[in-house]
């Protein structure tokens, strides 16, 4: 008798384990083809990395960088989806005046996916401390959007800028367009688009600003062939490469190298000699200053662009990472120098 019950007990442990095993491939083939299938769910797991990454940037800005005189304008509402805000922040010397300064509009980075017009608030209070307006921005992120989403949305802030010029001491005949990382690649696509006539019609885009009204553009860790970022460098660690594969995936709608849409988003192609004078920078340590900064620079100077430059040496130590500017150590302070003297001289 106990012969039988322990026969019938193996029985059915040998059972359990074959369902038990066949559910979990079964689990692991649904999870493997959700990620093939769609960049949503790679999308979520790069967006918290990102958000990780971006908490953690804030918090060392703010231990970093003290206080600055400068009055915060938070949330202001320059279209009607529920990411069209924006942060402006006035520097208290004209605060309660009708006295009107040159304006940054910087675009935050988070590879499209995440991010937040807050995310380097004590950086944006310091530049503003240099005698600058500037105007941090939400946009639409994707996979909940995809491209041409926020080049749209940002449009429309411009013109809502216009708008508000006087509340928010504005000049709107100085305007630099900024930005880090993804925010790079939008910002330099709308001064592509705002510079070139026939690509802004091209992406469906009509300017809000002429050409005449922007003065200067600043580029940090930025992406300008998003080709690159589809099939990038097979040295980079396979995490990276299918993060940005992703990010690309997400934001586009296709991860084809080789296909129209992705041709479009890349700036590299589509600027002329007529592009703003440019400040552009990455670390030594970020694969893309080199697949991307660099041959970006050198093709904007080979169109007789003005081009003000900050890259390192291979042996740079330390080794600077992507978005190395917003560690505010003795490398980001040089960073943040340069960026400075640029907008300056370019809004006298």
């Amino acid at each position: 008798m106990a012969k039988k019950q322990t026969k019938k007990l193996a029985f059915y442990r040998k059972k359990l384990f074959l369902w038990t095993t066949g559910s979990v491939v079964v689990l692991a083939i649904g999870v493997l083809l959700a990620f093939r299938l769609s960049p949503w769910p790679g999308a979520m797991v790069v967006r918290q990395v990102f958000e990780r990454g971006g908490h953690k940037t804030l918090v060392g800005l703010q231990q970093s960088i003290p206080a600055q005189p400068v009055t915060v304008l938070a949330d202001q509402h320059y279209g009607k989806d529920n990411k069209e805000y924006l942060d402006v922040y006035i520097p208290q010397s004209v605060a309660d005046t009708d006295q009107t300064l040159p304006v940054v509009i910087w675009t935050h980075g988070g590879a499209w996916l995440s991010g937040d017009k807050a995310g380097a608030a004590p950086y944006y209070n310091l530049l503003a401390d240099q005698g600058f307006v500037v105007v941090s921005l939400n946009y639409s992120l994707a996979p909940e959007k995809t491209y041409p989403t926020p080049l749209n949305q940002l449009n429309a802030a411009h013109a809502y800028i216009q708008a508000n010029a006087e509340r928010f001491h504005v000049n709107t005949d100085k305007i630099v367009f900024a930005g880090d990382s993804a925010g790079s690649q939008i910002s330099s696509q709308m001064a592509a688009m705002i510079t070139n006539p026939d690509y802004a019609k091209e992406v469906g885009v009509e300017p809000t600003l002429k050409p005449a009204q922007l003065s200067g553009v600043v580029l940090f860790c930025g992406i300008y062939k998003m080709e690159g970022l589809t099939h990038p460098d097979p040295a980079l660690p396979k995490i990276v490469s299918w993060g940005s594969d992703i990010s690309v995936w997400a934001y586009t709608g296709t991860r084809d190298k080789n296909s129209p849409l992705v041709r479009q988003a890349s700036t590299y192609y589509h600027v002329t000699k007529d592009f703003p004078a440019t400040f552009i920078s990455g670390g030594n340590g970020d694969s893309l200053t080199n697949e991307q900064s660099v041959p970006f620079a050198d093709e904007l100077q080979s169109l007789n662009v003005p081009v003000t430059t900050l890259f390192y040496a291979a042996d740079h130590v330390p080794s600077l990472p992507h978005e190395y500017q917003f560690t505010y150590n003795d490398d980001g302070k040089e960073a943040f120098a340069g960026m400075t003297t640029f907008i300056k001289a370019r809004t006298q």
